[in-house]
């Protein structure tokens, strides 16, 4: 599969006054915003132009601070030996909020979210100010734009494409990504993608993990992606690697306790479970059942607590609902036939948590 190429391609030829010879790759800083204490923070910045003209592609990672799998497949893409551009330029930013970062949190010091403070204003608030900086300096010169997430806290995320497929653009990338799950969705309002997509650089978001780690096969999984995408604009001459299968996602749902207790699992991140099939066991303290929760739809698991203990009404996983006429059987015979980095990947997310078989007298 190959993007389309642009009616015009932004390869930035200079950074901060500094020009960027064909060929040459460095390490820049960008000027974000100032500290307590008056000090400019400065976000690191490595740019890699080929000696042809192509497409800029910015890559992010930390834009929620906590969100480190971003930071690890940026660091390890930057080491890969096959990063190598045939044309146009990547601009990587392995951690895009320094400021939530070091306080190893989501938000920055102001409580506010950066991720939903885009195009951002020259005079608003911190989180304003510093998305408006992001946005001049970095998606305005850029063609295309991958942004790296990963759960929130207490929950884990199968990797995962997040895209607009309505945008031609954006639906080449999320294609080309390979990951197994595409979820078509805009992105709240005042996020980048959604924003930057706007103003005409297509961008997507990969979602896998969790928070305050660096999980080495979402960084595979992230660093292959990141690769198929620059070898399907012609940036890059490495071979594309794929799964068996892709599925469009159009609906998800949140399944939530009933009431409070102690879980046990019965599914792990990625799971393709079919309508009914528990998902886990609500029980007492002292391992008495008081619940099972089943599936409502046929669907793939997107992502699900890391918590066992859990109150009337809190989440206890993410599914999304498998397209009419795709069956949950058959996506289990691709999946045992694929590669083995999507059966690494979910037995990996599903180590932090205990699973169990439905009716197990074994405990949590």
């Amino acid at each position: 599969m190959s993007v389309s190429r642009r009616a015009s391609e932004k390869t930035i030829r200079v950074w901060n006054g500094e020009e960027l010879s064909p060929g040459s790759s460095g390490d820049f800083w960008l000027d974000i915003s100032e500290s307590y204490s008056s000090v400019t923070v400065k976000v690191p910045v490595h740019i890699r132009r080929s000696d042809k003209d192509g497409p800029t592609v910015f890559l992010t990672g930390a834009l929620h601070g906590d969100e480190l799998n971003g930071t690890g497949i940026i660091r390890a893409l930057l080491r890969d030996p096959e990063l190598r551009l045939r044309k146009g330029a990547l601009l990587a930013i392995p951690v895009l909020n320094l400021l939530a970062f070091e306080r190893h949190s989501r938000y920055l010091p102001d409580r506010r979210d950066l991720n939903r403070a885009f195009p951002g204003s020259a005079t608003g608030t911190l989180a304003s100010r510093m998305a408006r900086t992001i946005f001049d300096e970095v998606v305005a010169r850029c063609d295309y734009g991958i942004d790296l997430h990963t759960a929130a806290v207490r929950r884990t995320n199968y990797p995962t494409v997040r895209a607009d497929l309505s945008d031609p653009g954006v639906g080449l990338l999320a294609n080309a990504f390979g990951c197994e799950v595409i979820q078509n969705c805009g992105g709240p309002k005042g996020s980048l993608r959604r924003e930057a997509s706007k103003a005409g650089c297509p961008t997507i978001v990969m979602e896998g993990g969790e928070v305050w780690k660096v999980e080495p096969d979402i960084v595979e999984a992230g660093v292959r992606g990141v690769k198929n995408v620059l070898r399907s604009l012609d940036m890059l001459d490495c071979n594309t690697q794929r799964p068996d299968y892709q599925v469009n996602i159009e609906k998800t749902k949140w399944v939530r306790a009933d009431r409070g207790g102690f879980l046990h699992f019965h599914i792990i991140p990625g799971d393709i479970v079919e309508k009914g099939q528990p998902l886990a066991t609500n029980t007492t303290l002292l391992g008495r059942e008081q619940s099972v929760v089943g599936a409502p739809f046929d669907a793939v698991v997107l992502g699900m607590t890391t918590l066992p203990a859990i109150n009337p009404g809190e989440p206890i996983c993410n599914l999304g609902r498998l397209p009419k006429g795709t069956r949950a059987f058959d996506l289990r015979q691709l999946r045992k036939r694929s590669g083995d980095l999507e059966e690494r990947v979910a037995e990996s997310l599903g180590s932090s948590v205990l699973v169990v078989e439905p009716n197990s007298e074994s405990s949590c």
